[in-house]
């Protein structure tokens, strides 16, 4: 893990009082929106470029993404010395192409849909024999998001309860294998969108683990099929996934907006929503929140703000 602790933060762990008090529960947040490019995606892509033989690296790296994803390749990528090629939707913001391309990489625009960049990607990885660093779908990739687990209990041992959101299940799956290896008794509690519910569905055998389209605030956990080797994983070291609303994700976006001046996206926001609406259940005395990244569309507030001020007036109902 030396070239990941090279290329990373080490991202802080704070508590926040007026959470504490909310909830009855010792909270603490895991603020990988302060990460090298503002989302925890950098891990995973730093590990996996780490074990490249001097012969793949030759070869570059391709990707297909339209966020967070794009940019950790990108930057660890260029750490390595390495010519990287992004696959991203035509539609991709451009803000978000030129991040990436901030980081040394090739954006390729094409299709309208990620599923349409992917597949361009896997073509094209086909032809040069480059290597493919998915998403989350890759051992090395869910090794490398591990490591926020691992710094988590070093952070605070205390920790009994891990929230961790829930897209294709690379972040779950190799936190919950970390975390499950340094204290076999904590709970892992995954956490989906109502509207993006593959996994959630899947782990308790009660809808399609397969949807034809997803939409959500969410944008960094709206997926529409889990990865094959992710759902084992989550099968075996998950205890537990709860839904949460689009409404129920602006709430808690607000919440850190105006409580801890912290701007988080809709995936950011998740663990968070899942504490508010499901904590007074669960049981835990010392929890901790992913706050997985801090990419946010700024022309969105408004429909944010519009969605958290509907959930709240439909509390007070």
């Amino acid at each position: 893990m030396a070239f990941v602790e090279k290329t990373v933060h080490r991202t802080p762990l704070i508590s926040s009082t007026s959470v504490n008090k909310m909830t009855g529960k010792q909270v603490y947040f895991k603020m990988e929106n302060q990460q090298k490019t503002g989302a925890f995606k950098l891990r995973g892509a730093s590990y996996k470029v780490s074990q490249l033989t001097s012969e793949e690296c030759k070869k570059g790296v391709i990707a297909a993404s339209a966020g967070n994803h794009a940019q950790g390749v990108a930057l660890a990528a260029a750490k390595r010395g390495i010519q990287a090629k992004v696959f991203m939707p035509e539609k991709t913001p451009k803000a978000k192409t030129l991040a990436t391309q901030s980081y040394g990489a090739k954006t390729i625009l094409t299709g309208d849909t990620f599923q349409e960049a992917y597949e361009a990607a896997c073509k094209e990885q086909y032809r040069t024999n480059s290597t493919f660093v998915h998403p989350f779908d890759d051992p090395d990739v869910m090794a490398g998001q591990g490591t926020i687990a691992i710094e988590m209990l070093e952070q605070q041992p205390l920790l009994d309860t891990l929230i961790i959101p829930i897209g294709g299940g690379g972040l779950i799956s190799g936190m919950a294998v970390a975390a499950k290896h340094l204290n076999p008794s904590i709970r892992i509690i995954g956490v989906q969108v109502k509207a993006a519910s593959a996994v959630y569905n899947q782990f308790y055998q009660c809808g399609p683990s397969s949807l034809s389209n997803v939409s959500t605030i969410a944008e960094g956990i709206a997926v529409k099929k889990p990865g094959t080797r992710t759902l084992p994983l989550i099968s075996s070291f998950v205890d537990e996934i709860v839904t949460v609303s689009d409404n129920d994700i602006a709430t808690a976006m607000m919440y850190l907006l105006e409580r801890k001046k912290t701007l988080v996206e809709g995936a950011g926001a998740a663990a968070l929503a899942a504490l508010l609406v499901h904590g007074s259940r669960l049981k835990m005395k010392n929890c901790g929140i992913i706050v997985s990244g801090g990419n946010m569309d700024i022309s969105k507030m408004p429909s944010i703000e519009a969605l958290a001020r509907d959930n709240f007036l439909s509390c007070l109902a």
